[in-house]
């Protein structure tokens, strides 16, 4: 500054890319306090994008780009509601005051820019963070080929966390690159059979008392065997139990003989859950689904036995996930939501509400008895390693053949997911996770190994960690140092009144939005 005063340059460029804070430093210097003729200071303001929580959720938040041939494109929520975040353009003249650079010249054609609306989404920063380390922890440990795990607030559909993340082959690290709960459509395997025991208990076509023999784990149909994962069957077990230990045998059976007659009968119970067609989500490339009707030209007669047991059929995982929500919603089909309202500041401008995909999925009598089936899952069924004495969980195992082998080998591909919601007594959220291509060579691929463990650690550690909403009178508390590791984790869920959330040991922004979360007011 000195060396350019001297030479009596009348413009001389400082720095770029300044902070705020450096801006107001510099602005303070008294060189630029001397007005326009004796010194002053011109500022260029550029727009930067930030990601204050990071990658976390970075896929569903999205993007808005200019692609090379000019046409616009984007991904997720930020495309999704472009027209309320775009805003207008400003306008302001410029003068060149040296090779490649430009002076602001303010007058009175100058006119500012206008800020689009606040789009505020139902992700819950706390939540999010706790379902993506569950979900990186888990892929890196199975070394699996992606996943995804979605929790999603049982009443209102609300998405509160959201992450889907892939493995890059050159580093072997994980990142954000599709939305695989939105986009990806596979054979869901086992999870699917929540339909069927929905289908045979409405139509009263049998009850799950009714006993049925797995027939050493082995059912042939036209050539085509169904197997059970545990060798040699079950033996001769009611369909309750068969629902519970998963058995594929069971389940064919109950369905085949029930609908082998007119199967459409089963097709149209899919059909009246809306499992036929998408969702109808605000994103670009949602999945579509595959349901068979006994009316299309490739419809044969075993497309009902596979479908009985999670083939023959393809699903999102939000699709599945809105499916059990439904019926820890008391058979109410609410659909997901990603954005709550659209604001102005602190003015509402729009406000979205539940919006219900189906009033009543079933019966209040069968959705009673769904919710004991899955609750019995995991006390004593296929999930049993996920259960709790001090804390309730229902849900459904998921384990799906994808393929026997990539370029002709012979290696098997699996799909393991579990999806349910908790608590079981009194449902508040609802959470499915998916896991594609865990290393076999671990010798366990099943759903209750690889994709339960995200499911347990996401709701545990929300009511563990969840602080009541109480009115808070009393802020004394007991110090304690928040965990760094999922590890070793494990505590019994408590809600004590009167009291604040212990944020001790947590990062400045995940103690803010918690707090915030809880209407209280924050100053850091």
């Amino acid at each position: 500054l000195t060396r350019a005063r001297t030479n009596k340059n009348r413009y001389y460029l400082i720095a770029r890319n300044l902070s705020y804070t450096e801006y107001v430093k510099i602005k303070s210097f008294p060189l630029f306090n001397l007005g326009v003729y004796k010194g002053g200071i011109i500022v260029d303001q550029q727009t930067v994008r930030e990601h204050p929580i990071g990658k976390i959720a970075e896929r569903t938040i999205g993007y808005e780009r200019v692609n090379p041939d000019g046409t616009p494109d984007g991904k997720g929520i930020e495309w999704a509601f472009r027209k309320y975040l775009k805003g207008k353009d400003g306008r302001i003249w410029k003068q060149k005051i040296a090779k490649g650079q430009w002076k602001p010249i303010r007058d009175d054609n100058e006119i500012e820019p206008q800020d689009g609306y606040d789009v505020i989404s139902t992700i819950d920063v706390y939540i999010q963070d706790i379902a993506h380390h569950a979900l990186l922890k888990q892929l890196e440990l199975y070394e699996a080929e992606h996943g995804c795990v979605v929790v999603m607030e049982t009443k209102t559909g609300h998405v509160k966390a959201i992450s889907n993340l892939g493995r890059d082959e050159k580093s072997g690290n994980y990142y954000e690159t599709i939305n695989y709960a939105v986009a990806e459509s596979h054979e869901p395997g086992s999870t699917f059979k929540l339909v069927d025991m929905i289908a045979l208990l409405d139509d009263n076509k049998v009850d799950t008392s009714k006993v049925y023999d797995s027939r050493g784990g082995v059912i042939t149909y036209r050539g085509d065997k169904v197997r059970d994962s545990h060798n040699g069957g079950y033996g001769k077990i009611s369909l309750g139990k068969g629902f519970e230990v998963s058995s594929n045998t069971i389940l064919v059976q109950a369905v085949y003989e029930n609908y082998k007659n007119n199967p459409q009968q089963f097709i149209d119970r899919v059909n009246n859950l809306g499992l036929n067609k998408p969702l109808g989500l605000p994103f670009q490339g949602e999945g579509k689904p595959v349901v068979h009707q006994t009316t299309d030209k490739n419809w044969n007669p075993n497309i009902l036995p596979w479908m009985a047991f999670g083939y023959s059929v393809a699903m999102t995982p939000l699709q599945t996930l809105t499916l059990y929500n439904a019926v820890a919603n008391n058979g109410e089909m609410v659909k997901p939501q990603f954005v709550s309202e659209i604001k102005e500041w602190n003015k509402t401008i729009k406000k979205y509400d539940k919006q219900v995909i189906n009033p009543k999925i079933c019966s209040d009598q069968t959705n009673k008895k769904l919710k004991a089936l899955l609750e019995n899952v995991v006390k004593r069924g296929t999930g049993s390693k996920l259960y709790s004495k001090d804390f309730s969980m229902a849900g459904k195992t998921g384990t799906a053949q994808a393929n026997y082998g990539k370029n002709g080998g012979s290696e098997k591909h699996y799909v393991s997911s579990f999806v349910g919601y908790f608590p079981a007594d009194e449902p508040k959220y609802s959470c499915i996770v998916v896991v594609h291509e865990p290393n076999t060579a671990k010798n366990n691929y099943y759903g209750a190994d690889v994709a339960g463990p995200v499911f347990k650690r996401v709701a545990q550690k929300i009511f563990t960690d969840s602080p009541t909403t109480n009115e808070v009178k009393n802020l004394q508390k007991k110090e304690k140092i928040q965990e760094k590791s999922y590890s070793d984790y494990y505590a019994k869920a408590e809600t004590k009144m009167n009291l604040v959330p212990n944020v001790h040991g947590m990062a400045g922004m995940d103690a803010v939005a918690l707090l915030g979360n809880l209407g209280l007011k924050v100053k850091v």
